[in-house]
């Protein structure tokens, strides 16, 4: 037995653009369902959806089996919170709210063991070393981690350069909604000025010679990032996709019904 192959860090260092789905309904039957559609990358997002260990730890269950790679997002870039995500199998995280260099080093250590970093070591117990059947496990899993950072302020863009250059990160993911709230533009993710600091910001990250990513649900928007060299992109979330299924079916129907019944009253 040895450590997984994280192919997501792979494809990012060969430049293989990954495509992407949030995955926030916070179920393993759901994301299993996910798993099967032919997504790169799936986000298990602990932020701002109802998940927590046990329904994260669910979910790495339910995809393991898929090619598409999982991905986890702590609601905080907490050392604790890191230890507990990475003991229970995750390879790959994404980080929020990184504004500074300082805080993407700390990112970084919470993820290797000592003497490199600060992760607990608790392998024994963990689901990560297959509780200790992997063969020299703490020494390699560092080789499979990926460190993605999220920025998503006017002052992580300022020091976007130097959290880049942070040696661990693999990547860097822009946040249009926050980022465009940090912009004095809330709620217009899109907007244009927007759209031109991440094109801008993925321009530095590549200089720096790391993977640069963003959500864009939008096909337009999407493309427009892939083009300026975004090499992972989130281009929707299942929230979204249940949502609008469900009202255009019932739209779809309710509207036959009352176009019916409009035209039988006019008898």
């Amino acid at each position: 037995m040895s450590v997984p192959q994280n192919t997501f860090k792979r494809a990012l260092r060969e430049s293989t653009p990954q495509f992407g789905l949030w995955a926030a309904l916070a179920d393993a039957y759901v994301t299993e369902l996910l798993a099967t559609a032919g997504f790169d990358w799936l986000l298990i997002d602990n932020e701002h959806a109802p998940n927590d260990v046990r329904s994260t730890l669910a979910q790495l269950q339910a995809v393991a089996a898929y090619a598409s790679h999982p991905v986890v997002r702590p609601v905080r870039s907490d050392s604790a919170l890191i230890k507990q995500l990475l003991d229970i199998g995750a390879q790959t995280l994404l980080l929020p709210m990184i504004d500074t260099a300082e805080q993407a080093a700390d990112a970084v250590a919470a993820t290797r063991y000592p003497p490199q970093g600060i992760r607990g070591v608790g392998s024994a117990l963990a689901r990560a070393s297959r509780w200790n059947r992997i063969p020299d496990y703490l020494n390699k899993a560092a080789d499979q981690l990926c460190v993605l950072v999220q920025v998503e302020s006017m002052q992580g863009m300022q020091n976007l350069p130097a959290i880049a250059a942070v040696d661990g990160v693999d990547g860097v993911f822009f946040g249009p909604a926050d980022l465009s709230a940090s912009m004095g533009l809330l709620g217009k993710p899109g907007d244009a000025s927007v759209r031109e600091a991440i094109r801008g910001g993925i321009e530095s990250v590549r200089r720096a010679g790391k993977a640069a990513g963003v959500l864009a649900p939008d096909r337009t928007i999407a493309e427009e990032y892939l083009a300026a060299g975004a090499t992972f992109v989130a281009v929707g979330t299942d929230t979204g996709l249940l949502s609008r299924a469900a009202a255009d079916l019932a739209s779809s129907y309710k509207g036959n019904v009352q176009a019916g019944a409009g035209a039988k009253g006019g008898y």
